[in-house]
């Protein structure tokens, strides 16, 4: 009876292993442990507040249907008094001066012509007047034509018909001959027309 009573029971002994380990903290002693500051020598963490909207991100309003409706027509009617003035600058005519003109295949050499002239007017008449010509591409065929947009469209569409007048005028025009350098001032006029406001327009009226 003494020996059965000094044994220690099994049941006993896992109570006492379990009894060991310190108690588990409650969840709320957990939480307020997490949301306790950090040490002063410890490294803090920063919380980034969140980046506000930029304008540019916005998404851009179209214009209404009407609006888009009168730009569209606008540019079609400027377009058709364009061609007209553009046949009746390049197209007519000139007997006077067909013992002054010559076929230029050569870049640069019409353009040095200009600028030897003694009148500076004469010279700034000659390149102004072909950029001048070549702006409303520029300007409206990205409008007429969502398609075309683009820089490179743009050139290329504009030098294709540039060189389609200047054989014209070459091949069928008294007094007018082919030259380069008018294409290539007629591009580069497309070119600011395209840069200045045929891009805003076209996103305004396709968007």
């Amino acid at each position: 009876m003494a020996r059965t009573a000094l044994r220690p029971r099994a049941g006993f002994r896992l109570r006492t292993a379990k009894s060991d380990k310190p108690p588990r903290p409650p969840e709320s002693a957990r939480t307020e442990r997490a949301e306790k500051p950090a040490k002063p020598g410890g490294a803090a963490r920063r919380v980034r507040p969140a980046r506000a909207s930029r304008p540019a991100d916005r998404e851009r309003r179209p214009l209404p249907w009407p609006l888009r409706v009168l730009a569209m027509l606008c540019a079609f009617a400027f377009m058709v008094a364009f061609a007209v003035v553009l046949a009746r600058l390049t197209l007519e005519p000139s007997p006077a001066s067909e013992s002054l003109t010559h076929t230029n295949l050569n870049p640069g050499d019409s353009l040095r012509a200009y600028l030897d002239q003694p009148e500076l007017r004469d010279a700034a008449r000659q390149i102004g007047g072909n950029l001048v010509l070549g702006i409303p591409f520029g300007v409206l065929v990205p409008v007429l034509a969502p398609g075309t947009r683009g820089i490179l469209r743009v050139l290329l569409l504009t030098a294709i018909v540039m060189l389609m007048v200047e054989f014209a005028q070459g091949a069928l025009v008294t007094g007018r001959a082919f030259d380069v350098d008018d294409v290539i001032l007629n591009t580069t006029g497309a070119l600011v027309g395209y840069l200045l406001l045929g891009r805003r327009l076209s996103r305004a009226v396709h968007s």
